[in-house]
Parts: structure tokens; sequence; C-alpha cells
């Protein structure tokens, strides 16, 4: 009976213990079934969105498309800076058994070079093997013909098109168009266009100035990928927009015209005189802006750099010159408002001018005798200026200069444009040295510390015939839409009298148009009216009193150490539309070099523009008379 007994109880306790067991792990799943229904639950009402979206994220990738770059037209809507497609073959890894023996292939149907072929290695190992790489860009059609039809010799080869700048006016707009270039660090400015492969960014002139108008905005396209990021589709497409093209004043046809009239060293600038438009800018030697779309080779560079000519600098912005006696019409208009002088005053000229024991010469060996102001512009007497500067001073004829756009920065639209340099007396002191009389006398004949450029000379020109201030500029409309005034009254007044603007136009026209001026021979042929101008010639080496005294000869220095040859003018005379500067480097005499050019100029445009008749009354074949 105890032994039933004990069997019985010893079955309870096992049931108990096992309910108990049981009871805990009916517990412990309810629990964790709990947990799991609730963090189910959270997952899909709480979360849902957020995991849609991470989920939504990996299945989709979105990428920029670039844009298309604006164009930039030139005043007849003529194409100087456009884009062209660009022809890449890419290499997809995967798509090959052996990278190498394809790349072998290809290059006996396209040649490689070495460190190519080492550039697309480097980039195959670097990359996924479905990401496409570059294997050489720019192919000619005959070069995509054969590769086309070599295709199932070189498998993992594809031919891809996108875009590149191309510049169909070669060397002779490259200094006021400028070029394009991959963006630098310096460039990140926050904008995502500019992280995309292939984008260009504006390195010089026009391009650079007018970077953010012409970039355009970037468009957008969604892709679905898979797991290891390889498109399957495309989901969307939103276009980007094109960058605005930029309207140029400038006449294409003009600029090459003017170019393939100069040589090595010369520069010409021609200016609308009514409202600033710049009709050409030529400047001698140029470079080709396309090379830097492919990226200039190292020899090139060193050739560029190298080249005392200075291709690559723009001659008509950068180039700084004295402007000998093209500035003698600013120093003559420093004394009028000075009433230092008058313009019946007269000097006389037997040569030269003593100060104390330093002789001041005229380019006139034997001197001009008597003149006053008009018939000292029209011979370019120097002692007459010098007299003129002597009584009015530095500080006012500066004052004078900066009026007429010398020395001072001009609105136009070219990144880097030289400031140059008027000099003064606090100017001279600032550096340590005093200012004596014999520096305000060099100075007075536009020789001495000046430096302006050829463009500030063509806007001095502008403003003589004008009277207003008007800036030379490039840009006519953006998008379409004109961003200058095109008339006079849009510029501001000189604030200088018309009888003295009056006198130094007249000065000006007895130079080309009278017997005895220093240009006679450069008059514009009868039927297309009259210029007015002014020569000038700068040393760049200083001759002796005793090299004078023997009878020196100029024509016997090397070339690089014979005088510059400028010449300003404007025309019609009574009506004037035109203005131009001309510096020939090293040509001797602005008479000789010098204004048969700017006469040769003005007959171009002349016949390229419809010149407006001058107004009823106004002489066009005459001039004024003293």
């Amino acid at each position: 009976m105890s032994l039933g007994r004990g069997v019985r109880r010893e079955e309870e306790q096992r049931r108990s213990v096992f309910t108990r067991r049981a009871l805990a792990l009916g517990m412990g799943q309810l629990a964790l079934f709990g947990f799991l229904g609730t963090r189910l639950w959270r997952l899909q009402s709480e979360e849902g969105d957020r995991y849609r979206t991470l989920a939504e994220e990996n299945r989709v990738s979105a990428r920029l498309i670039p844009p298309p770059r604006g164009q930039v037209l030139d005043r007849n809507g003529r194409v100087i800076a456009g884009n062209r497609l660009n022809w890449r073959a890419l290499l997809v890894a995967e798509q090959t058994q052996d990278v190498g023996a394809t790349l072998e292939t290809f290059s006996r149907i396209v040649p490689l070079q070495d460190h190519e072929r080492a550039r697309i290695e480097r980039d195959v190992r670097r990359r996924r093997r479905f990401v496409p790489v570059t294997v050489r860009e720019f192919l000619a059609w005959e070069e995509m013909a054969r590769i086309e039809v070599n295709a199932p010799d070189l498998p993992g080869i594809i031919i891809d098109v996108g875009q590149t700048r191309l510049y169909p006016e070669n060397e002779h707009l490259a200094h006021m168009v400028g070029y394009v270039a991959p963006p630098a660090e310096r460039d990140m400015d926050g904008d995502p266009l500019l992280e995309l492969p292939g984008i260009r960014v504006g390195r010089a002139g026009i391009e650079k100035h007018h970077d953010l108008a012409l970039r355009g905005r970037a468009g957008a396209v969604q892709l679905e990928v898979n797991a290891v990021g390889r498109v399957i589709r495309e989901l969307d497409r939103r276009e980007g927009i094109p960058g605005q093209d930029v309207q140029l004043s400038v006449d294409a046809e003009l600029q090459k015209a003017l170019r393939g009239r100069i040589e090595e060293g010369t520069s010409i600038v021609v200016l609308d005189a009514r409202n600033g438009e710049v009709l050409a800018m030529a400047s001698q030697p140029s470079f080709d802006p396309n090379i830097f779309n492919a990226g200039v080779s190292a020899q090139q560079w060193r050739e560029w750099t190298r080249n005392r000519a200075t291709p690559l600098i723009n001659k008509a912005t950068n180039g700084l010159y004295a402007p000998g006696s093209t500035f003698k019409m600013i120093v003559a208009l420093a004394g009028l408002e000075a009433k230092a002088v008058t313009p019946a005053d007269r000097v006389y000229c037997p040569g030269y001018l003593d100060l104390g024991d330093t002789r001041f010469h005229c380019w006139q060996k034997h001197g001009h005798g008597s003149v006053d102001m008009r018939a000292g512009i029209k011979v370019s007497c120097d002692v007459y200026f010098y007299e003129v500067a002597k009584r009015v001073g530095i500080d006012r004829i500066a004052a004078m200069a900066s009026r007429f756009g010398l020395g001072v920065e001009l609105d136009i639209e070219l990144p880097g444009t030289k400031k140059g340099l008027v000099p003064t007396r606090g100017w001279r002191q600032a550096q340590g040295k005093p200012w004596n009389l014999g520096d305000t006398i060099v100075h007075g004949i536009g020789q001495g510390f000046y430096q302006v450029t050829p463009l500030q000379l063509a806007t001095m020109a502008a403003r003589l015939a004008t009277g207003r201030a008007v800036q030379p500029h490039l840009t006519r409309s953006i998008g379409g839409r004109p961003v200058r005034g095109t008339k006079p009254e849009d510029w501001p007044s000189l604030g200088i009298p018309e009888r003295d603007l009056r006198l130094m136009r007249e000065g000006m026209w007895a130079v080309v148009n009278e017997p005895g001026g220093t240009a006679l021979a450069s008059r514009l042929p009868g039927s297309l009216g009259v210029m007015a101008g002014k020569t000038g010639s700068v040393q760049v080496r200083r001759i002796s009193r005793e090299q004078r005294e023997r009878g020196f000869k100029t024509e016997s220095l090397p070339r690089e150490w014979r005088p510059h040859a400028l010449f300003v003018a404007f025309a019609p005379y009574d009506n004037p539309v035109y203005a131009v500067s001309v510096v020939v480097e090293h040509g001797m005499s602005g008479s000789g070099a010098a204004a048969p050019l700017a006469r040769d100029t003005l007959v171009e445009v002349f016949n390229r523009f419809r010149t407006p008749p001058a107004a009823p009354g106004q002489r066009v074949a005459e001039g004024p008379r003293p």
C-alpha cells in the first residue's frame, strides 16, 4: 500500500512540474509572440513609411543630367562658341573575358598610347565591372565607323555620344570668347552640376564672365537598379534648363578680315562711338581655343608661354603702352579747362625746349615755328605741348585723362583686363621719389610712365567724338534680352564745353585732311566720307643727345628697340559712328604704320556696315576751316 502511494505521489509531482513548466513555457511564448506582434505592428503602422522610403531609395537611383551649354553668337547671329557631338568609345569590363585582349584589338583599329592604356587599366581596376570606362574621346567619323565594323572582335566596347565645346572661328575670336575647361576645386560653389563628369566651366573671356548664364541648370533621371547597382530601366526623366545664348556686338567677318591684315605685335579696336559696342578687337598672335577641349599638352603650353609674342595675351585689353602723341588732345583739354592756355595762344618751336641743362627735342628737328593749339595738334608739335604741360601741371592732366577712360577700369566683360597707369605727383611720391618739372614736360607728349591699352585709346577717341562717357562693351543680349543702351543719351556727358571738344575734333580733322597734317596720306577715299585722327609714336629706348647730334637714325636700331606706332580716329567726321585705335609694336611711326592700317580698317567697316547719313546741313566731304 505504501509503495502504491509513493508511486502516485511521484506521478503527481511530475505532473505538477510539467504543468508549471508548460505554463511557464506558454507564458514565455505568449510574451514572445506579443513582443513580435507589437514590433510588427509598429514597423507597419508607425515606421512603415520610413522603411518604404529606404527600400525605394535602394531600388531607385536618381542621377543628374548635364544641360547643353548656351551658345555665344556674334551680332549677326553667327555661332562663335557652340556645341558639337563628342563620340567616344567606352569599355564595360564585365562584357569581355579578357580586357587586355580587347584593348589590344582596339589599339590596332584606333592606336592607343602607353599612358592611355595605363589609365584605362587603372580605371577598370578601381570601378565595378559593369561601370563603363572611357577608352577614347573625340572620335572621328572614320574611327567610329571602323570600331562599329569590327564590333564582333571588340567585346565590351560600346560607342557613346556626349557634347563638347566648339569654336568654329578658331583663333580669330579666342581672346574675346575665351575657352572652357573642367572645374577646379576653387570653382565648386555648391552647384551639383559641377560635380558631373564631362562638365566644363568658363576659364577666360566671355565664357568666364557669363559662365552662370551659359551653364544652365541640370535635369534629373530616375533609374531602377538591382541590389548591386546595375540599371534595370528608366522610371522618370526631367530635362534640365539649357544655358542661355549670349549675343555679342562683335562682327565675326569683320574680325577675321582685320586679323588677316595685321602682323605679329599689332592690335586694332573698333567701337561704335555712339554706344560703346565693340565691333572688332583684333590681336596678333592668338591661339586656338579648341585645343583646351581635349586638354593642352605640356609641349603646347611650353610653346605658348615661351613665345615672346605672348599669343595667350589679348594685346587690345592687356597690352600696355605709352600713348605718345595720341595723348595731346587730353593735354590741350586740361590746359583749356584750367585756363592755363587759350586756343589762340602761340608757342614758338625751334625744334627743342631747354630746361636747365636738359634739352627736350621736338620730333621735327628744325622745329615748326609759331603754332597755336589747332596747328599744334595738326603737326603734332612736341614743343607746343611741352609748354602747355608746364603751365597746367601733371595732376590736372591726369584728371582729364581719367575722364576719357585712360588709366581706369573699363566696364567690359573680359576678366583680367588691365587698368594701366596715368601717373600723378602723389603716385610718384608714394614711391619715395619726387616729381619734377622735367617729368611733367615728358608726360605732356604722352611719354614717360603712362601705361594705357588699345581699348582705352579707342574709348578716348569715342569720347572725343561724342562728348559722352561711353563705355566699351561686348554683350548685346543674354537669352534674347538686351543688356545695354544703344543711344548716345544713354551715356552721361563728360562735362566738357562743346567749343573745346570741337577744337580737338578740328585739329584731328586737320591731321588727316589738311596739307601739313601728319596723316595726310591716310585719308579715306572720297566716297566714304572723312576721318579725323591723331598719330603717335612711343620710344622704347631713349636716344641720347650725343646720338642725335651725330645724326642717329632710328631705322638702324634692332626691331625690338624701335618705337611703337599708334593712331586713333573716328569717322565720319560730322556724324561720328566709328572709333578706332591701332597699335603696331615697333612700327616706327604712327603716320607710316598705324594710320594706313586705321584707314584700311575704316574702309572695311564702311563696306560692311550701313552708316547713317549725315543730318541736313552737315558736311561730310569737307572739314572745318581755321
